[in-house]
C-alpha cells in the first residue's frame, strides 16, 4: 500500500455537508489544471463548511528561496493561489528559510548542498515581490518557517522526529532509488519532510499546494496535523509546465523559458512562438480567463478563427500582468513590425572597435552571437541581416559606421563600428 492511500484510509470524513452550487463551482476552480487534488471530498466539505461559517479556509505554500528569479513554469502554482485567493480564502505565502538551510532533497540522486544564510537572505529580498505579480500582496499572510522552527530546538526537533519512522521517509521514491543503489542519504535530509510537515501544524493549513515532485512531503504534513490534534490539511499538486518548445519541462539551463522579469517585447515573441496546441496548455495553466472563456475560444478556432488571434490575447493577458497593458499593446505592435521586416524600437546599442572587422568577429563582439563559429554559421544559413540585406559571404570585413545587425528572427543591435 502506498503513503496516499495509507494516509487516506486513516483519516475520517468529516461531516457531511450538502454541495451547493458555489461550492460545485469553487471545487471546479481548484481542480482546473491540477494533477491530483487529495482528498477532493475531504475538500468539497472544507468548501462547504467554510461557506456555511464564513470563515476562509486557509491555503499554504511553501518555496524555499534557492534563486531569487521566477519563471512562468514557476507561477502555475502561484496562479493556484491567485485562483483561490479570489474565492475569498486566505493564502499563506511561507518563505522557507529554515528549511533551506537543510536543502529539499525531492526528486534528487545525490545530497543538495545547503544554502547559506547569507544566500537564503539575498535570494528572499526579490522572492516575495515577484510572487506579488501574481498574487494580491494585500490579502496574502507572508510567513516564514524559521518563527517556528528555530525555537523547536533540540528537545523539541527529537520530540518531532518520534511521530514519524524511518520505514515511512524511505517510502518516498527518491529516497528508495537512493538508499537500493548505495548512494548516501544524510540524516539531516530525512528531516526536510518532517519539517516541512510540521509548518502546515504551525499554521494550521487546510489546503497545501505544491508541485508534483512534493506529492510525498505534502502528505506528511497531514499525518502530523493528525499527531497534533488537528484536522488532516488536503493536498493539490500541479504539473510541471512544458517550456516554449513543448517537450522539455520549463526551465532556464534548457533555455525554453518565459522569465517573468523579461522585456515585455521579449516575453511577447516568445509566448507568440509556442505551437497552436501547446497554446491550450498554457491557457489552462497561466491564464485568468474563465473556463467558459477559454471553451469559447475553442470552439471559434474549430469553427474558422485563426488560432494566432487568440494566441495574441494570451500572450497580452500575460505580457499585462508582469508589466502593463500598454506594454502589451506596444508589444503586439513591435511583434507585429517584426513580422513584416521592420526593427523593433528598444533593440540595444553597442560600440565595437576595429574597423575594418570580420562579419563573425563582428557579431560575437556585438553579443549576438557567442562565438565566431556560430556566427559564421548563422551566415551560411542566411540567419544574418545587416540594415535590413541579408548576409551571405562570410568573409565579409564591415566598415566603419552605424547600422542595425539581426541573427535570427529576434536578436538586433544598432551598432557604431569604429
Amino acid at each position: 500500500m502506498d503513503v496516499s492511500q495509507n494516509l487516506q484510509n486513516n483519516n475520517a470524513s468529516p461531516e457531511a455537508l450538502p454541495l451547493t452550487d458555489s461550492v460545485q463551482e469553487a471545487l471546479a476552480i481548484a481542480k482546473r489544471g491540477v494533477e491530483e487534488l487529495l482528498i477532493e471530498s475531504e475538500f468539497a466539505q472544507k468548501l462547504a463548511r467554510s461557506e456555511k461559517t464564513g470563515m476562509p479556509l486557509r491555503i499554504k505554500l511553501g518555496l524555499d528561496p534557492t534563486a531569487p528569479d521566477l519563471h512562468l513554469g514557476h507561477t502555475v502554482v502561484l496562479n493556484k493561489m491567485r485562483q483561490l485567493q479570489n474565492l475569498g480564502h486566505t493564502v499563506i505565502f511561507l518563505i522557507g528559510d529554515f528549511t533551506s538551510m537543510i536543502g529539499d532533497p525531492s526528486g534528487r540522486n545525490v545530497t543538495r548542498p545547503p544554502l547559506t544564510r547569507e544566500q537564503i537572505e539575498e535570494n528572499a529580498r526579490t522572492y516575495f515581490a515577484q510572487a506579488s505579480l501574481v498574487l494580491d500582496a494585500s490579502r496574502t499572510e507572508i510567513r516564514y518557517n524559521s518563527e517556528w522552527s528555530d525555537p523547536l530546538g533540540a528537545r523539541g526537533m527529537i520530540q518531532l522526529a518520534a511521530k514519524y519512522t524511518v520505514a515511512r521517509i524511505l517510502e518516498r521514491e527518491d529516497f528508495t532509488k537512493r538508499f537500493k543503489a548505495g548512494t548516501p542519504i544524510s540524516v539531516h535530509e530525512l528531516l526536510y519532510p518532517l519539517m516541512q510537515g510540521y509548518d502546515s501544524v504551525a499554521l494550521k493549513s487546510d489546503l497545501e499546494l505544491g508541485g508534483t515532485d512534493q506529492k510525498f512531503n505534502l502528505l506528511v504534513g497531514r499525518e502530523l496535523q493528525k499527531h497534533y490534534g488537528q484536522e488532516p490539511q488536503c493536498i493539490l499538486t500541479m504539473p510541471l509546465l512544458e517550456g516554449l518548445d513543448g517537450v522539455e519541462k520549463m526551465s532556464k539551463s534548457k533555455g525554453n523559458y518565459v522569465g517573468i522579469t523579461e522585456p515585455a517585447n521579449t516575453m511577447f515573441a516568445k509566448l507568440m512562438s509556442i505551437s497552436d496546441t501547446m497554446m491550450w496548455r498554457y491557457y489552462d495553466l497561466l491564464s485568468f480567463r474563465s473556463m467558459a472563456e477559454i471553451a469559447q475560444f475553442k470552439k471559434e478556432v474549430e469553427g474558422g478563427r485563426n488560432p494566432r488571434d487568440i494566441k495574441v490575447l494570451f500572450a497580452q493577458e500575460i505580457v499585462a500582468r508582469f508589466h502593463s497593458q500598454k506594454a502589451a499593446e506596444d508589444a503586439l505592435a513591435d511583434f507585429n513590425n517584426r513580422a513584416r521586416g521592420g526593427i523593433p524600437d528598444d533593440i540595444p546599442a553597442v560600440s565595437v572597435s576595429g574597423a575594418p572587422l570580420g562579419i563573425g568577429q563582428l557579431l560575437k563582439q556585438a553579443n549576438l552571437c557567442t562565438s565566431t563559429s556560430e556566427a559564421l554559421r548563422m551566415v551560411e544559413q542566411g540567419g544574418v541581416r545587416l540594415d535590413g540585406a541579408a548576409i551571405s559571404d562570410k568573409a565579409l570585413k564591415v566598415e566603419a559606421g552605424t547600422f542595425v545587425l539581426q541573427v535570427g528572427k529576434r536578436k538586433f543591435a544598432r551598432v557604431t563600428l569604429s
